[in-house]
């Protein structure tokens, strides 16, 4: 029952601040954690298409598409990621998409 009650304060949250990168990441790993793949994949990818820039998103927008059954999304997620890493200077989470990215193959 305390997720539940998280993920609708999430929800909320998001309903209130739309553009608010950070909640809707929030929200996108709250679903992942339920096991709910497909949207926290969606709501990642919904947040993504308003800030291509919040890196971290990348990667875990990726791992719920490959837990979706979706693994060419995951692999574009990975791809996108990478230049946003990079245009952003973070070599770290740019090498860690790019492994994610050899794993999936």
């Amino acid at each position: 029952m305390m997720d539940m009650g998280r993920l609708e304060q999430l929800q909320q949250l998001v309903e209130q601040d739309p553009a608010n990168s950070r909640f809707r990441y929030m929200l996108g790993m709250e679903l992942l954690g339920m096991g709910r793949a497909a949207e926290a994949a969606e709501t990642l990818r919904a947040l993504l298409e308003r800030d291509p820039d919040y890196v971290p998103a990348w990667y875990q927008a990726g791992r719920a598409f490959e837990q979706a059954g979706d693994p060419e999304s995951a692999r574009a997620c990975y791809r996108l990621g990478i230049e946003a890493a990079r245009r952003a200077g973070d070599m770290h989470a740019a090498s860690e998409l790019q492994a994610a990215l050899d794993l999936l193959g």
